[in-house]
């Protein structure tokens, strides 16, 4: 059974998904650390940046945001000539309103990173406003169902409107889908008659609430059939998030959820270094600020008949759980895998298979490189709390 439980408890908020008791993912959310990723703004332009090619924005917090050249320019426009003939300072100037959405979360030092490209997010499609561009899922990989797919939401989509087909699109009805869509093209206008009337600026127009909305959405069609919360203000939240979905089973306790399925002892597990194997061998996780480096090992596994069987199979017991750790501590960034050396191609491919296999079942953006000429395994992923948003 796969379960979301959100723990409620001071300040602190933690999601934890849950298969059979087992955990898959944790997340936190402090209170007095808002993430603003995904809402949109009326901002004021405070200052332009002409060497920079950049601005700064005015959204009402702390720290003003910051806007690059290619994130004024339509979609369409974003070329290394059209950016030349066309430098921010003639796009925008000191004063102006502007329609924006937060793109990436400010830190303690910088502002936050936005953009005029909005995107909102329904169950099955994300909605581009202001341009045509349609993608799909690569996770969709059937050919003749791309283009159905592509078909169907071009015949629905309004005019001036660009969409990224969920993964989530492939065993639903047309009406499912054109449902989602209209409901989000409403939502868009909503936003935009909202800013033009605006005359309180910077004002907040739409809130996103990032993580939860977008955790929510990602895996509600994944065969999420339960969701424990232990705070009332959350339930109401996550209702109306989910709306009229009717298959999945919402929970209110007022007890700590963490006692549930042993939480406290499986995330004290996840800071350890070293995690062992159930064969007996063991892999390390050693984090940096440029890369993060696992390295894999035999332990006590000596095997029953050779060598290269031996290592194989350790390297391959490793594989699944590496894939498991990078998605339970959401590792970012380049990371390093220094595999037991492989003598056989052969394995080397199947390991490199198994490991795009099992990075299937990661939300995060994920790109697997291969192995270099000192046999380690190139691979990068984007972490949840600064992914580019969407993976599709």
């Amino acid at each position: 059974m796969l379960e979301l439980l959100i723990d409620k408890e001071n300040n602190l908020k933690t999601i934890m998904l849950v298969e059979n008791g087992i955990l898959l993912e944790k997340h936190e959310e402090h209170e007095n650390q808002k993430r603003l990723e995904g809402n949109i703004y009326v901002g004021k332009v405070v200052n332009v940046l002409k060497g920079m090619e950049s601005a700064f924005i005015d959204i009402g917090e702390a720290r003003h945001s910051l806007i690059r050249v290619q994130d004024v320019l339509p979609k369409v426009d974003i070329t290394k000539n059209e950016i030349e003939k066309k430098p921010i300072e003639k796009l925008i100037k000191q004063g102006d309103n502007i329609l924006i959405q937060i793109k990436k979360d400010g830190t303690a030092s910088k502002g936050a990173k936005v953009s005029t490209h909005i995107n909102l997010s329904g169950r099955f499609v994300v909605l581009m406003p202001e341009t045509e561009i349609i993608t799909i899922s690569q996770k969709i990989e059937n050919k003749q169902k791309r283009k159905e797919l592509m078909d169907l939401v071009k015949r629905n989509l309004p005019q001036n409107m660009g969409a990224i087909i969920r993964t989530s699109c492939e065993n639903v009805t047309e009406e499912e889908i054109k449902k989602d869509i209209d409901d989000l093209c409403k939502k868009w206008k909503n936003i935009k008659e909202e800013s033009k009337q605006c005359k309180n600026v910077p004002k907040l127009l739409y809130d996103n609430r990032a993580l939860l909305r977008r955790t929510l959405i990602d895996i509600i069609d994944r065969g999420l059939e339960r969701i424990i919360v232990n705070d009332v203000k959350e339930y109401k939240e996550i209702e109306e998030i989910l709306g009229e979905t009717k298959n999945i089973k919402l929970e209110l306790r007022e007890e700590n959820l963490f006692n549930i399925y042993s939480l406290t002892e499986q995330i004290e597990k996840m800071e350890n270094r070293k995690i062992w194997l159930k064969c007996g061998g063991f892999i390390t996780i050693d984090r940096t600020e440029a890369l993060t480096a696992i390295d894999v090992n035999t332990g006590k596994y000596t095997g029953k008949k050779n060598i290269e069987e031996t290592i194989y199979k350790v390297n391959n017991e490793a594989t699944v759980e590496i894939a498991k750790q990078l998605r339970l501590r959401d590792i970012g960034g380049i990371i390093i895998i220094d595999y037991i050396d492989m003598h056989k191609d052969e394995s080397k491919m199947q390991i490199e298979e198994l490991l795009k296999a099992q990075l299937k079942k990661d939300r995060a953006k994920t790109q697997v490189s291969g192995f270099t000429k000192l046999n380690l395994l190139e691979m990068t992923r984007k972490n949840m709390c600064n992914n580019d948003y969407y993976k599709e």
